[in-house]
């Protein structure tokens, strides 16, 4: 059986594509891009087993392309309307075969979850923390005939995740320590300024996972926004919690998904939830908008 893997970046960054991608049966390797429109985008890719290996009722012998390569449209779907209006699109281009019709010759819609690693390692007797959660540190896993399964990666930064700091000397070095091994744009506050008499908890990879989620959602971080601003700083930013959604007339994303990010992005590491909380949630949206 054979397996491709990709890190969330290339799956998610709509600017790039990149890796292997499994169709139900087939493997393509994306070779570039192509087109883009709204959340919709069109690769470039070449089959990466022969023909005759492909499930002969999902083509026809007149559309198969001699070079192997082929259009590969990429829809990202986040709410029930989109996935209708792609199971739409998919009905009707099955319904013609011509010759000035641009054929479909295979489709499949995915659902990729992320968390269940993360709670098995909060779940642990002291719990551990990742704490360098990123779309960069985590791959995807795509086996034939199998659902994809998201796999998190780098171990370097993970430890104990519950510290009692009781002095300001202890909250230093706290800092030092996350300036290290911590992504600034995905670090929690706390690790950015932590109070002389704290506790930190496993929360912390909470708020790395809703700037990940973020990150997928718009292809940045939250607070990299800063960055750009005269006199921005990116700590202040994440400190005071200022999340700021990209500018539009037409919110892309339904309001739950927002208020789920906001929910795990609270400055107050008491307000965000716990990990099993997280995956509950993600399977009501899961099954509210992919049903």
């Amino acid at each position: 059986m054979g397996c491709s893997i990709s890190g969330l970046n290339a799956l998610y960054d709509a600017a790039t594509g990149g890796g292997d991608v499994w169709i139900n049966e087939r493997r393509f390797r994306v070779l570039r891009q192509i087109g883009e429109g709204g959340f919709a985008f069109v690769y470039l890719v070449r089959e990466q087993q022969p023909a005759s290996d492909a499930a002969p009722a999902r083509r026809h012998s007149a559309h198969v392309s001699e070079d192997g390569t082929y259009a590969m449209k990429k829809v990202l779907i986040q709410s029930k309307e989109q996935l209708d209006l792609v199971r739409e699109e998919i009905r009707v281009s099955s319904l013609f075969n011509h010759p000035n019709l641009l054929p479909l010759l295979d489709h499949a819609i995915i659902a990729v979850k992320m968390c269940e690693g993360l709670k098995h390692m909060h779940s642990f007797d002291p719990p551990y923390a990742h704490n360098d959660v990123k779309p960069g540190n985590v791959l995807i896993t795509r086996c034939k005939g199998q659902a994809p399964v998201a796999t998190l990666m780098d171990f370097g930064s993970a430890r104990p995740a519950r510290k009692q700091i009781r002095s300001r000397s202890e909250a230093l070095q706290l800092q030092e320590w996350a300036a290290e091994h911590c992504s600034a744009p995905y670090r929690a506050p706390e690790l950015w300024d932590c109070p002389s008499h704290a506790d930190i908890y496993e929360r912390t990879d909470i708020w790395s996972l809703g700037c990940t989620l973020y990150a997928i959602m718009f292809n940045v971080s939250p607070f990299e926004y800063a960055l750009g601003e005269s006199g921005g700083s990116l700590q202040l930013a994440i400190v005071n919690g200022q999340l700021k959604w990209p500018a539009g007339p037409n919110p892309p994303y339904p309001d739950e998904l927002r208020q789920f990010v906001i929910w795990m992005l609270q400055p107050q590491s008491e307000m965000r939830p716990h990990i099993g909380d997280v995956v509950l949630h993600v399977d009501k949206l899961i099954a509210k908008y992919l049903s």
